[in-house]
């Protein structure tokens, strides 16, 4: 990923890229760098083209690609949804002629910058298309970082703003912020555009600016139930309210939370590793770490509870008439005593 940036940046393009994966800003990103560094502003409106494979042939497209840029050197082609290369049902709206690809391939122009984009989780390593395309192209997996990936990115993009972090602050702002790379780069910008001169990224400025997700909300809610210190836990509740979460919304995360304790302990408890239980729950690792690290303050049979304690206060929300505020007070009280 970092080696192909670097080359559109030093202007080394690929005639053909392929990107594909479920991580949309790593594809996004991709996609911006090319832009940026292909064309310029005055070359956009003549050589820029989009396509969508579930609407648009890929004959018509590579027409296109096959003509000689006009006012520029280059021209440069997006092609979205390319479902043909991969085993999955899509929007199967048009037929495509696909020997016209693989020959585009074998003898793809220089004045063309085609990139071809997959946004699916696996491809069809059977299919002929999708080993030539392996093959000669430019490739970019965009798929979810492992939690050493997650630091080394963030690293990545903080030293890029010519500001250093330390290795506690990366944690405690993936903790804070989540994974979400397109919430994590915000915060980043933000945080190195406060620290300007100073340079440095710590714990204290990470805590002092970064912007809480609701999840993340919740999760440090969780802890300080783990932790029995209730007044703490409902602050954060109250803080919510403030910010006009609603109280059923909230519950739902709630629970969520409690059944991934429930579902890491369970799953630890069968020899599952990190990152399988990350593949199998379809989270990212670095949730189950977090998770884990909860889960040990509980045993099996006191998340069951807790579990039946939040789907009562469900209930009750939603026939009782009690005063749904109140309710969950009354539910923290609860977690309290069962932590």
């Amino acid at each position: 990923m970092i080696d192909i940036w670097k080359k559109i940046e030093q202007k080394k393009f690929s005639p053909i890229y392929l990107l594909y994966g479920i991580e949309s800003y790593l594809i996004n990103e991709t996609k911006q760098k090319l832009l940026k560094n292909v064309l310029t502003d005055e070359e956009m409106d003549f050589n820029f083209s989009n396509y969508d494979l579930e609407e648009v042939p890929i004959e018509v497209a590579l027409e296109d690609a096959e003509t000689f840029p006009f006012m520029g050197e280059k021209r440069l082609i997006f092609l979205h949804n390319a479902f043909f290369l991969t085993a999955e049902k899509g929007k199967q709206r048009v037929e495509h002629t696909l020997s016209k690809l693989e020959e585009y391939i074998q003898n793809p122009p220089m004045y063309t910058v085609l990139v071809i984009i997959a946004p699916y989780e696996k491809l069809d390593e059977r299919k002929k298309i999708t080993k030539q395309l392996k093959k000669i192209g430019s490739v970019l997996e965009a798929k979810k970082l492992n939690e050493m990936e997650l630091k080394k990115w963030v690293l990545d993009r903080v030293t890029s703003n010519r500001v250093q972090i330390d290795q506690d602050a990366i944690e405690m702002l993936i903790t804070l912020a989540g994974t979400n790379l397109m919430m994590l780069s915000k915060e980043i910008d933000k945080l190195t555009l406060f620290v300007g001169e100073s340079n440095l990224i710590d714990c204290q400025t990470v805590e002092k600016l970064t912007a809480r997700s609701l999840e993340q909300n919740i999760f440090a809610l969780v802890d300080k139930v783990v932790h029995r210190k209730t007044s703490e836990a409902l602050r954060i509740y109250y803080d919510l309210l403030k910010q006009n979460e609603e109280p059923i919304k909230i519950l739902s995360i709630l629970a969520n939370q409690f059944r991934l304790l429930y579902q890491t302990k369970e799953l630890q408890r069968r020899g599952y590793g990190q990152q399988q239980m990350a593949s199998y729950l379809k989270i990212h690792p670095f949730r189950i770490k977090l998770a884990a690290g909860q889960a040990k303050f509980f045993s099996e049979d006191d998340l069951k509870e807790i579990i039946n304690l939040c789907a009562e206060s469900d209930y009750q929300m939603k026939t009782s008439g009690m005063n749904k505020i109140m309710i969950i007070e009354m539910l923290l009280f609860k977690l309290n005593k069962e932590a």
